[in-house]
């Protein structure tokens, strides 16, 4: 069985407060875009292994999501064979696209679907949300606006078919500690949903909270950003925590010149 785990754009991001158990409250629209890894699974009857091609994965195999997802499943249904693993990944890392997560959440529905669990999304979503905050909004994959952590999920009307996405990301890394560290949590003053139901509002409404702190500090990005408005995007912004930065357009744009280091990809949503 082959999937294809795609990423995500965050359409706003507001830091709405600080929890007590460490993490943030957030609320953002998450949309689905066409930039995919391709994930394989196939039941083996000697051992569960896992392997990868394309960009490199950082850390231990035994630490991947992908593999946690299995053994979170097997915890609950003791009797599922091994299987052999295959994850190509395409999605640059640590770039607030949400790979990893989606690659956890396939890996649930294919595994439900391989080993006819019948679980519903509710119950997928429950597991995916041990896994990452990202984890549970790809298992509808669908828009939604999230909250919470990022696992209270809410569909949301959204009209993007047609638009033309260009996404950059210039390998710069922002860590969890100076993402943060730059925030201060409050309460949005207007609503989400009242601002994605005007574009002509989402240039200078539709914030991610990071971009204050992390822009100033990476030039490189921000320069991104100004040079996708430049060319035309009614709406750019950082996706996540950064640093990919994406466009929209209403139609495609003009070839733009990136620096060679850059990852791009374009796409229509």
């Amino acid at each position: 069985m082959i999937s294809f785990p795609n990423a995500k754009i965050n359409l706003g991001l507001h830091i709405t407060a600080k929890r007590s158990d460490g993490y943030h409250e957030i609320e953002s629209c998450m949309v689905p875009i066409p930039l995919v890894d391709a994930l394989e699974m196939i039941v083996d009857t000697k051992k569960t292994t896992f392997s990868t091609t394309g960009l490199d994965v950082p850390g231990d195999a035994k630490d991947n999501l992908i593999l946690k997802a299995y053994h979170l499943l097997k915890k609950d249904f003791p009797n599922l064979p091994h299987i052999s693993i295959h994850l190509h990944k395409n999605i640059p890392m640590g770039a607030g696209l949400g790979g990893g997560s989606a690659d956890a959440a396939f890996a649930l529905t294919m595994m439900n679907n391989l080993f006819d669990l019948i679980l519903d999304d509710f119950f997928l979503e429950e597991y995916a949300a041990h896994l990452g905050s990202d984890c549970p909004f790809f298992i509808e994959n669908i828009p939604q606006i999230a909250r919470g952590r990022g696992e209270i999920l809410e569909p949301v009307t959204l009209d993007l078919k047609g638009t033309h996405m260009m996404l950059i990301n210039p390998g710069v890394h922002i860590g969890t500690k100076e993402a943060y560290a730059g925030v201060s949590p409050k309460k949005p003053a207007r609503k989400l949903e009242e601002i994605l139901a005007d574009k002509a509002r989402w240039k200078d409404e539709l914030i991610n909270d990071f971009e204050a702190s992390i822009l100033p500090n990476h030039p490189e990005i921000s320069a991104i950003k100004s040079k996708l408005y430049e060319n035309g995007a009614y709406y750019s912004a950082m996706s996540g925590s950064g640093s990919s930065v994406f466009g929209l357009f209403e139609e495609k744009p003009s070839s733009m010149k990136w620096d060679d280091g850059y990852f791009q990809f374009e796409g229509m949503l």
